[in-house]
């Protein structure tokens, strides 16, 4: 219950309880920070002000200590914000929201930084890496995390439990972006759906500086858009979500030589077309380069990585991907009886901050036709920088409705295509047409849809965000965003644009 995060994530002052889930009148502090920052005041007096207001490092550049409150896992877009400042509370998050809004500057959240892609220029940015609390509250099943958790530290606890959170493929991505934006899981997506299906409830800061405590009772209308329209809405602070009794999988990887392509692709398409929900598995493509952190026999060459997640026993396991074990002599093989924490080595992604360039598609199905069409231009002999062309496997319940009406769309949508390339820093113009090539040549299958989760660096233009949900939702989210932030400040991201200007939106409660 919404109640239930303020126990269990510190929310600086103590406030009481107002009708809504918000607390509707700021407190002395949070006030007197929103009615003294002015464009009539110099940005050196805001922002001495707004530091005298929080209890974390506040940064404007050239500072010592600037460009590590800045730095975001993707290495690809760098960041200069007018002001970096360090949440370690909601109270801080408040304070940071209202200096943004005083003087109308785009704000920007980040946490891990997995996601960013969008550059912070200009904005001020809310770093949350030290609201990293996590409760796991086990009779329930329940979980609540800080806005800053990453997935292993949530799986690790939840484990320690029996059970297990729906874990993305990175141990290092933030749960609470993760779970906004859908949070496909490579292991449970098939079985239990999509993680912003599982989101009880959520504490979050809006435009207007307010705490809200949201769930499906309280503020609906907010609840439902955050469970899909990820950081458009207000900067989330806690998450409460369900948890599945989970302890183990069957699960790794076969890597196989790039010259059994053909053959290894047809046997993943024999393989998904007999498989039931509680099996998962993906295809990659992947031109490994010569550095350590690759396995030896993997180094410098083309190979095709199978990743498998079952739920059911090893011996069934066994007889399910026997198929793909025949096809050709596998360079390596991981997959056997695995303790649920160690889902995030599945897929075998890179831990090291990296710039990372990514495009993606929705597939309505992955015939013999679109794996030649795949192996055209991206198999054997074929000359490009694309480091990793992904095929998952979707549909089960990923295909079905959550218990709670989100955001969350296309789930009609069976396969999905994901490209990724790595080069350095503002190498965008670079990979733009390799990675597009791809995606072209699967266009006949795409659904025309995108997942708002693998929204990348070409996806940053007024409405590239619509692609991620269907007409109906699209308007509706567009709508919450009039209502909560009519001035567009959360706008650092793949943005949803509000239908028009609500004056006097800082004063919604009347307070």
């Amino acid at each position: 219950m919404p109640g239930q995060i303020g126990s269990a994530i510190p929310v600086g002052q103590a406030r009481r309880r107002r009708p809504r889930g918000v607390d509707r009148c700021p407190s002395t502090k949070g006030s007197s920070v929103h009615a003294e920052i002015s464009t009539t005041k110099s940005f050196e007096a805001n922002v001495k002000l707004l530091a005298e207001q929080v209890k974390g490092p506040v940064f404007t550049p050239g500072e010592d200590g600037y460009g590590d409150e800045t730095a975001a896992w993707n290495l690809a877009v760098g960041h200069r914000p007018l002001v970096a400042v360090g949440g370690t509370s909601v109270a801080d998050v408040q304070a940071a929201v209202r200096f943004a809004a005083g003087l109308q500057l785009p704000i920007a959240v980040l946490a891990t930084g997995h996601g960013s892609t969008i550059s912070a220029d200009g904005a001020v940015l809310i770093n949350l890496r030290r609201m990293n609390d996590i409760r796991i509250d086990a009779p329930a099943q329940r979980a609540t995390v800080g806005a800053a958790v990453e997935m292993q530290s949530l799986v690790d606890a939840a484990a320690a439990a029996g059970l297990a959170p729906l874990a993305g493929s990175s141990p290092n991505v933030g749960v609470v972006g993760y779970t906004l934006g859908g949070g496909l899981s490579p292991a449970l997506g098939r079985a239990y759906g999509f993680a912003a299906d599982h989101v009880t409830a959520a504490q979050i800061v809006t435009a207007d500086g307010e705490v809200r405590q949201i769930d499906a009772d309280t503020e609906p209308d907010l609840f439902w858009a955050i469970r899909g329209g990820k950081s458009n809405f207000g900067v989330i602070t806690a998450l409460t979500f369900g948890l599945v009794r989970v302890t183990r999988l069957y699960c790794g990887g076969l890597y196989f030589a790039g010259e059994h392509a053909a053959a290894v692709v047809d046997a993943y398409r024999r393989v998904v077309a007999k498989a039931t929900d509680d099996l998962s598995v993906s295809i990659v493509f992947l031109r490994m380069p010569d550095v350590e952190f690759v396995p030896e026999p993997l180094r410098n060459r083309f190979v095709v990585h199978v990743r498998v997640a079952y739920l059911g026993s090893a011996p069934d396991g066994e007889q399910l991907i026997k198929d793909l074990r025949q096809t050709a002599p596998a360079m390596i093989d991981t997959v056997a009886e695995m303790p649920f924490n160690a889902v995030t080595t599945i897929h075998a992604d890179p831990l090291e901050p990296l710039p990372v360039y990514e495009a993606s598609a929705l597939l309505r199905d992955f015939p013999e036709a679109a794996a030649a069409a795949l192996l055209a231009v991206a198999g054997p002999g074929i000359d490009t920088p694309v480091l990793a062309i992904e095929i998952r496997h979707l549909g089960g319940a990923l295909g079905r409705p959550g218990p709670v009406p989100s955001a969350v769309g296309h789930r009609d949508a069976r396969f999905q295509l994901f490209v990724g390339a790595v080069g350095a820093p503002d190498m965008l113009e670079t990979f733009r047409a390799p990675l597009e090539e791809v995606q072209r040549a699967l266009a006949p299958w795409s659904t025309g849809g995108h997942a708002v989760n693998f929204l990348g660096n070409f996806d940053i233009g007024p409405g590239d965000a619509e692609s991620a949900y269907e007409p109906e939702t699209y308007a509706r989210l567009r709508d919450v965003k009039s209502s909560f932030d009519p001035d567009n400040l959360f706008r650092i991201n793949h943005n949803i644009s509000p239908r028009r200007a609500l004056r006097g939106f800082h004063n919604r409660s009347g307070c």
